[in-house]
């Protein structure tokens, strides 16, 4: 009998991650066969710049997956992330296209398709996910399926997210050279909900904030749906630095005491000081974009912190401090999720790619059912591109 196995690729900026599960008929939750970590050689800020060396390290990475695991690893879901990220909402509204005007899903899909034709111009930008909003239909706002109802005015809001397409390309060929084939591409905030939020948390409102070495990247959920995604360019290096110059210290010495496992030689008022201030600028950020979508302290399930930066001591107070929301960090939701397997938010990303592969709701719960043919269609044009 063939084995269930998903994999996941979470390329960052300064390390590459790698997360092996299998599925087994009657069980929830993956056994996670292989976890691997390899420093990123050849990126900045998400982006490759050092074709070779990236290739290399996720050869690197993929072969010890393989050795721990005992398989041999041809197929992936993969991540994206850097500050080239992005979404936007649109609207488009279509006419039923049956005479007793009842609303089909292709109607339903000629609506979305309406909306992503009202985006601006997008030049060098490819559309990674359209995710429905919400729709009404003659002005009112549908509840629940619009499919089955009858109108004649079907208006869609649609969330688009949207990624360079250089950059892109430049991932897939990376990833292909490595001699892998990709199953499908996901922006890097997406993956990481599937392995940090709960379904309570989607639908009460929060937002999610993984906060990486070089970016911070956050999508805030209301009612379920993933409403915006937004990358900041500043991260948990950014903080090590500060750490490095203000105590004057080795950078390797400041990233141990900003984590917590070395003791600085200073009072310790002063190094929360300079992580402070650091984290505040990550806060501030987060905090101004909440206030442009309406939910300045108004999500009651607050926020979550993943990735790297989630491991700086009393980070979730602080974000209390700053967004006067509820505050937690990852590392108890992914426990939860994987049976004690896996411990440390920083595989947030890899470990939701193999949630997300293996789920065939998945989709729905990002309400990409209703167009999955647009990630067929994506996939097929990336190849097209590929050598």
């Amino acid at each position: 009998m063939s084995r269930h196995i998903v994999t996941g690729l979470d390329i960052g900026t300064a390390t590459i991650r790698v997360a092996v599960c299998e599925y087994k008929k009657g069980s929830n939750l993956p056994r996670v066969l292989a976890l691997v970590k390899k420093n990123s050689r050849g990126l900045k800020r998400g982006y490759i710049w050092q074709f070779d060396e990236v290739v290399e390290t996720i050869k690197t990475a993929v072969a010890e997956a393989e050795r721990q695991s005992g398989l041999r690893l041809k197929r992936v879901f993969t991540s994206i992330g850097g500050i080239s990220l992005e979404s936007r909402v649109a609207y488009g509204q279509v006419a039923p296209s049956r005479i007793d005007s009842e609303i089909t899903v292709f109607d339903i899909d000629r609506a979305i398709d309406a909306s992503e034709a009202a985006l601006p111009e997008n030049k060098n930008k490819s559309i990674i996910h359209r995710i429905p909003l919400g729709f009404k239909l003659d002005g009112r706002k549908v509840l629940g399926r619009a499919e089955g109802l009858k109108g004649t005015k079907l208006e869609a809001r649609t969330l688009f997210i949207l990624y360079s397409t250089q950059h892109l390309n430049d991932l897939m060929n990376a990833i292909e050279s490595a001699g892998l084939q990709v199953e499908d591409v996901l922006a890097a905030p997406l993956a990481a909900s599937f392995s940090t939020l709960t379904k309570l948390q989607k639908t009460s409102g929060c937002i999610l904030a993984n906060i990486g070495a070089q970016t911070t990247t956050t999508v805030v959920f209301e009612e379920s749906i993933p409403i915006s995604l937004q990358i900041f360019p500043i991260g948990s290096t950014d903080i090590t630095n500060d750490i490095a110059i203000g105590l004057q210290v080795d950078i390797g010495d400041a990233e141990a005491i900003k984590i917590g496992h070395k003791s600085a030689d200073v009072p310790r008022r002063k190094l929360e000081e300079i992580i402070e201030a650091r984290l505040s600028d990550i806060f501030e950020l987060i905090d101004n974009h909440l206030k442009k979508l309406g939910f300045g302290g108004l999500l009651p399930a607050g926020i979550i912190i993943s990735g790297g930066g989630a491991k700086v001591e009393n980070i979730d107070n602080l974000a209390k401090k700053y967004l006067k929301l509820p505050a937690r960090t990852a590392d108890e939701a992914i426990i939860g999720s994987s049976r004690n397997q896996i411990k440390d938010a920083v595989w947030a990303i890899a470990y939701g790619l193999c949630l997300f592969g293996a789920d065939a709701e998945a989709e729905e719960s990002l309400g990409l059912r209703v167009v999955r043919k647009t990630k067929l269609q994506f996939m097929r044009w990336l190849k097209e591109l590929l050598p």
